[in-house]
């Protein structure tokens, strides 16, 4: 390509391997200006303009919009490029931490959904014995009346959260302070926790969760109806001679939050097996 030389848009399309329609728009919005436009209203660009064009893909790739290449794409000062790359340094970190925090969150979600397809699957319903992982949860008191879908889908807790700025992911797990209560039914306070994405952040309305061994059973079905499962753990646990409690927990595989229909929900309720030394 002689210096001298003017390339038609046509051409330029053709070298750069970019539509005509892109040139129109970049010109309109000022990344790049064609060198001459004749009388015909046809757009000629120089070698030197032509050779922005990788800049701008460039661009495009790091994430710039093209409404904000405008003024970059020349080069004149680098303080300009500094400012700009330091923005959008911030911009995309604040985006991929968004992006991190949905892919978690959807993960999480399908994983259950899988988990609750097998034991339904397989009708997996018998007691058995498990460690449970460790984990830092978010959690907060309150009241329980039995009213499970308020309890899951819990608003002050919802709110809670977003006062705090905290994202969470995961399956609500609800403690109750005896499991012999919730099993008769007269239980009137729970702890709802759930695992935070990042640090939780939540000061006192943190607690440490797992690490024990559990003797634990899948609840399939409407939770009006879990009492059935606790009658078989309370059997299985005095027939074992298994020293379990005072607390348990329900961790809710699949309920309000992903199904409508009551009879596909799965509840694991988990019964810490204390250490007798």
């Amino acid at each position: 390509m002689a210096k001298e030389k003017l390339y038609s848009i046509g051409e330029v399309s053709r070298l750069c391997n970019i539509s005509t329609k892109a040139l129109r728009f970049y010109d309109k919005i000022g990344v790049i200006v064609p060198d001459r436009v004749g009388e015909n209203g046809y757009r000629y660009y120089s070698e030197e303009t032509i050779l922005r064009i990788p800049i701008v893909k460039y661009y495009k790739q790091m994430g710039f919009r093209l409404e904000e290449m405008q003024g970059l794409v020349s080069g004149e000062d680098y303080y300009v490029l500094e400012g700009s790359f330091l923005n959008k340094i911030n911009e995309l970190w604040e985006q991929e931490h968004s992006i991190h925090n949905s892919y978690v969150a959807v993960k999480d979600w399908y994983e259950l959904i899988q988990e609750a397809k097998v034991v339904r699957r397989n009708d997996l319903r018998e007691v058995g014995v498990r460690y449970v992982n460790e984990m830092h949860l978010c959690c907060m008191e309150q009241e329980f009346k039995y009213q499970y879908m308020e309890s899951i889908i819990n608003i002050p807790w919802v709110n809670y959260l977003d006062s705090v700025g905290n994202k969470i992911t995961g399956e609500v797990i609800l403690e109750f302070p005896s499991w012999q209560d919730k099993r008769k039914g007269v239980c009137e306070q729970a702890r709802i926790m759930q695992k935070p994405i990042y640090s939780c952040g939540c000061g006192t309305n943190e607690i440490n969760y797992g690490g024990f061994m559990a003797v634990t059973v899948y609840h399939v079905g409407a939770h009006e109806t879990i009492g059935e499962s606790y009658e078989k753990l309370a059997k299985w646990v005095s027939a074992k001679g298994v020293p379990c409690g005072p607390n348990g927990y329900e961790r809710y595989v699949v309920d309000y939050w992903t199904t409508s229909n009551e009879s596909d929900f799965v509840t694991e309720i988990i019964l810490p097996i204390k250490n007798e030394k």
